[in-house]
């Protein structure tokens, strides 16, 4: 294994463990809930979205070391970002793992890219994604994906 790839590791077990903006928002004007019925993963996304700026991305629930790191990563990457800038990196995101896609641009995003080896784990790093897309289409109002 690589340095580069131990690294990679380490950030998302650190993830795991201590996720970044883990609970729900306050208030919360947009949210929906995200469900891997095959393992067993749900997370709820909540937004605070004021004018067209994400203010607060929180999310909260339960399931595996990749589904979490994702959440963590993905709310420290969204915040502060308009709703158009949010996804347009929520499209590029997903392109890189469901391709070989490029990283330009993603930073730290870019640590799970080691999930593209592994087909059933990209459902994993791209769940809490799929939340988040949910909640602003759904322009406020809660959603359930599955």
């Amino acid at each position: 294994m690589s340095r580069l790839e131990q690294l990679y590791q380490q950030l998302i077990l650190d993830h795991h463990k201590s996720p970044l903006h883990f609970g729900e928002a306050d208030p919360v004007t947009h949210d929906a809930v995200g469900n891997n019925p095959l393992c067993g993963d749900a997370y709820r996304v909540t937004l605070t979205v004021v004018g067209d700026r994400l203010e607060q991305v929180k999310f909260s629930g339960t399931g595996c070391a990749i589904s979490k790191a994702s959440g963590s990563l993905m709310t420290g990457a969204l915040m502060g970002l308009s709703v158009s800038d949010a996804l347009s990196l929520k499209d590029r995101f997903l392109a890189f793992l469901s391709s070989d896609g490029e990283s330009d641009g993603l930073g730290k995003l870019s640590a799970l890219g080691g999930v593209r080896q592994f087909p059933a784990r990209v459902k994993c790093a791209t769940l809490v994604w799929r939340a988040f897309e949910a909640a602003i289409e759904a322009g406020g109002h809660p959603v359930s994906t599955e």
